[in-house]
């Protein structure tokens, strides 16, 4: 039922949960975990990485780790990896049959944000598919979700899993500040520091990613002495290509993740490619599209703005009906990054309109916190509306000001004093595409819309309360979501 938290759980989590709670005694069964991982090579990850100066990471507004008593390493991460190949054509359905093919070495890194105090750590740790879209590694999805991380003590790890971010490559797109840098990975930016990484290519990368994540299974310096309980796969944009990829053909022979946060995906899956290439983006968007397969066996919750759902990711078309192990969450009036993402570069684009300035991050942390419930206790999340469309292709449907309708809806959006949009101004550039535009609305309308500031905050905190209730956005996040009403812009 939309908007509605249920408790229906899959029936394998069911048993998981019912076989430990009966079995307690036995060594390894914990009545809050759904691991159960299939055993098979780990990464080494000893060796810390504390040459050339610190850690490169492509993020617009570094984190306070201090702050919030947090603490950062950087590791090799190294082994030898697989990689696949499709036994039969990889079809709609996702249900991909897989084998392994070649094998090759490898050395990269990850880099590790923990809780300073391990007492404070819960258990939980995010594995984040760095993002190579721009050239070089960057961590989306750990700037969406720090503060939810860092207030309830669980532990990050971002691995540079692809190839463009350890070696270098082509760029899809160059990010303002990213001038001069894209492209040359970490040996090409700070050889005194990662000089010794070798990526055999993104065909490995799936294998790479496993490896970590079994690696953070046993006892690691990495995690301060101690290991996972859950391990949560998440992904933004390319790196939610590459784990839709990992969802429908890897994670059922691997068994390595406990659940997955796939965040603004394509209508495909990252393709399989051979030693030494890069992933072709290309090649994927010409492939078959693919859903998120209906017998996986932990959660996913799949999280995509209102600029996925149609223009060149085209998510619309590979739209599922939630089950015991899916939900998707589509979030009206939101663009696949804007400026929380890009921080103080927002205001460096080619991009003529403003860039799109909706909370998005406040309704990823809800999504995370209730994934993460979901894995640890067998609740589901909320069911949401999608956005409404409607044509072939379809078209998003909007009121009269240009706000789409349906969908997760938070405050800017229901009450207005801008229209928070995934559509782009005019600059046809892939860059200005993804990151669609505020348009304020006019005097005059806001004076049609509301009686004074008063009514104008009223109304506002009375959508803050429905989207919380609703289990869209988080309690805590309550303040954050405030300080994007506009009350000063309302007459009267």
């Amino acid at each position: 039922m939309t908007g509605s938290r249920t408790s229906t759980r899959s029936y394998l989590a069911s048993l998981c949960l019912a076989s430990c709670t009966l079995l307690a005694t036995l060594p390894g069964c914990s009545s809050t975990s759904s691991g159960g991982a299939a055993s098979g090579p780990a990464a080494d990850v000893a060796e810390e990485l504390t040459a050339g100066g610190g850690p490169f990471i492509g993020e617009s507004s570094p984190s306070n780790l201090d702050a919030a008593g947090f603490v950062q390493h950087e590791y090799v991460a190294a082994g030898t990896a697989v990689s696949y190949r499709a036994t039969e054509p990889l079809t709609a359905d996702g249900r991909w049959s897989f084998a392994e093919d070649l094998s090759a070495p490898y050395r990269t890194r990850i880099l590790v944000r923990r809780p300073a105090d391990v007492a404070r750590f819960s258990g939980t740790v995010v594995v984040e598919w760095l993002n190579v879209s721009g050239g070089l590694d960057g961590n989306p999805d750990w700037t969406s979700l720090a503060a939810e991380i860092t207030r309830r003590g669980h532990a990050w790890v971002g691995v540079s899993a692809q190839l463009i971010g350890v070696s270098g490559g082509p760029v899809l797109v160059v990010a303002p500040g990213a001038e001069g840098i894209a492209g040359k990975g970490l040996t090409g930016l700070n050889p005194a520091r990662y000089a010794s990484l070798e990526h055999p290519g993104d065909g490995f990368s799936f294998d790479i990613y496993t490896q970590v994540a079994r690696a953070l299974r046993a006892p690691t310096d990495a995690l301060g002495g101690v290991a996972a309980k859950r391990i949560l796969a998440a992904g933004e944009s390319q790196s939610a290509i590459a784990l839709t990829t990992y969802y429908d053909g890897v994670q059922p022979l691997t068994g390595a993740f406990d659940g997955f946060l796939v965040h603004s995906r394509a209508s495909v899956g990252l393709p399989l490619v051979g030693p030494g290439e890069y992933a072709d983006l290309a090649r994927g968007f010409a492939s078959v599209p693919t859903i998120l397969r209906e017998d996986g066996d932990v959660p996913a919750l799949e999280i995509q703005a209102e600029g996925d759902v149609t223009s060149v990711l085209n998510s619309v078309v590979v739209r599922q009906p939630d089950s015991d192990v899916f939900r998707l969450w589509e979030v009206a009036g939101t663009s696949h990054a804007d400026r929380f993402i890009l921080g103080p570069l927002a205001d460096s684009t080619p991009c003529i309109t403003p860039v799109n300035e909706a909370p998005m991050h406040v309704v990823v942390k809800a999504a995370f916190r209730q994934l993460e419930e979901w894995v640890r206790t067998g609740e589901a999340p909320p069911e949401a509306e999608r956005i409404t469309t409607t044509g072939s292709p379809a078209a998003i449907v909007r009121d009269a000001d240009g706000i789409a309708l349906g969908g997760i809806r938070t405050p800017p959006v229901d009450v207005p004093s801008e229209v928070l949009s995934g559509v782009p101004g005019p600059n046809p550039d892939l860059f200005c595409i993804l990151l669609g535009s505020t348009t304020p609305l006019s005097e005059a309308r806001l004076a049609e819309l509301y009686s004074g500031p008063v009514d104008y905050l009223r109304r506002y905190d009375a959508a803050a309360d429905t989207a919380i209730t609703s289990g869209f956005v988080l309690e805590e996040d309550r303040a954050t979501l405030r300080t994007y009403a506009q009350p000063e812009r309302i007459p009267g």
